[in-house]
């Protein structure tokens, strides 16, 4: 069967942009309100959750642990959301995901502190960070979904960086908030309520959230879908079980392997915009500013964006595993720089460590739309790209910093480039087992 999706003329054009740019901007705020809380963990939460009295590294580790509750969520969110999203569509499920993540950043910026309920302040925060886990979980896979499934395929790849984008973007949204806050007020005004502005803002995302609820429509992929059901209810009655049951019956070994591949892009990413800041504001040798720290991953971000998009329009000509592979080994070398320039306390330095660190990410990441849309067919690949997806961001992601904060302080900060390269061995190991994906027609 022909692609149904090819972009012909210049309305179908400004269709393929408004939907990209509608994806691009849901999925920048959605992951601000995530990365909200991680930059909050490093620098906010471990004093305004936890106990004063506590060491800097045990505080440090709780804090980063309840950063850790998200990622634990969202493998449950990928299922959930991947049920309904192969059953009832890309879109409605988009927009749950965006609700649920506006109201729960939101009463996070409304909680009271440990000073004032005491334990009952970080269980609270806890069951919120759950919640955007959830959201997280399906969030992704129907953004990405409703990129690449309407997206030409010759340049899919490239409109599925949209949908990719939204994470750097989330970054530097989230990093520009608390130096904005952080640069009008006191530094107690700051850490007293001031941090409090940038979770309360996202309430934005329930607008957007409502705007594609009334103004997109379905992908194509998934609407053929529905209509060959329809008319053919007997060859639909096999997949009257779960689309999730269904997607690990038919591709176990392809969803093992997508998450491997996410790997190396969740333990480097968190370890750049999560454990970085907490090492450069804590450690004895440099004891760098937090506004320096946050700065450069502001800065780190803002590259990567553009590169990412160059890197997904290339692997619509090279081939998504090429591009892949050689972003994970750049990744699993940098890892041994970047510590060392860091370590200089030269801002320049810094900007360029947590910078080439992203690009190298941003080869990884941005086909990666692309590529794990390709992996599974259309009645099961909400189920399965959002199951590979968040697999792989437990096991990469969810205790990055965490862990980074364990082996920096029990053995030295060069085993923590060890981990990130030991992770980029592991991407390369599971990409090396799937095949390539480029020009796949996705309505078969």
């Amino acid at each position: 069967m022909a692609e149904e999706n090819q972009i012909i003329g210049p309305s179908k054009e400004r269709s393929m942009r408004k939907v990209a740019l509608t994806s691009l901007s849901g999925t920048s705020i959605e992951w601000y309100d995530f990365f909200l809380y991680g930059t909050a963990a490093a620098v906010i939460f471990p004093t305004a959750f936890f106990p004063e009295d506590l060491p800097t590294m045990v505080v440090l580790i709780a804090s980063f642990s309840t950063f850790a509750v998200g990622f634990v969520a969202r493998p449950l969110g990928g299922v959930i959301f991947g049920h309904y999203g192969d059953r009832v569509g890309r879109k409605k499920t988009l927009v749950v995901a965006l609700m649920m993540m506006g109201v729960a950043t939101t009463l996070i910026g409304l909680l009271p502190t440990y000073a004032s309920i005491g334990v009952l302040a970080p269980l609270m925060l806890v069951l919120l960070r759950f919640v955007q886990g959830l959201a997280i979980g399906g969030q992704w896979g129907g953004a990405m979904l409703l990129v690449t499934e309407n997206a030409p395929v010759e340049k899919r790849g490239w409109y599925g960086a949209y949908a990719q984008a939204g994470a750097p973007v989330g970054v530097i949204l989230a990093n520009l908030a608390f130096l904005g806050v952080s640069a009008g007020l006191t530094e107690e005004e700051f850490m007293d309520w001031g941090w409090r502005l940038p979770f309360i803002a996202s309430f934005v995302l329930i607008i957007i959230s409502m705007y594609v609820q009334l103004k997109l429509e379905d992908t194509p992929a998934f609407k053929a879908l529905a209509e060959s059901k329809a008319e053919n209810p007997d060859e639909a009655s096999g997949l009257k079980k779960s689309p999730v049951a269904e997607v690990i019956r038919r591709y176990p070994k392809r969803i093992v392997l997508a998450a491997g591949a996410f790997l190396s892009i969740q333990v480097t990413f968190y370890i750049l915009i999560a454990f970085i800041v907490a090492y450069g504001v804590n450690s004895p040798t440099v004891e760098l500013s937090r506004d320096v720290m946050l700065t450069a991953v502001l800065i780190a971000a803002a590259i990567m964006v553009p590169t990412q998009f160059y890197f997904s329009g290339l692997s619509d000509r090279i081939g998504r595993k090429r591009v892949y592979q050689w972003g994970a080994i750049l990744t699993g070398f940098w890892g041994f720089a970047l510590f060392p320039l860091i370590d200089t306390g030269n801002p320049y330095a810094i900007v360029l460590a947590v910078s080439l660190g992203l690009v190298f990410l941003g080869m990884q990441y941005g086909p990666q739309a692309a590529f794990f849309t390709e992996l599974f067919s259309t009645e099961v690949r909400y189920s399965g790209a959002s199951l590979g997806y968040q697999l792989g961001a437990i096991v990469g992601g969810a205790l990055a910093p965490t862990i980074a904060v364990l082996l920096w302080n029990n053995f030295g900060i060069f085993y923590v480039s060890l981990y990130i390269a030991l992770a980029a061995a592991l991407t390369l190991l599971s990409l090396s087992a799937l095949t390539e994906t480029q020009g796949k027609d996705l309505t078969e």
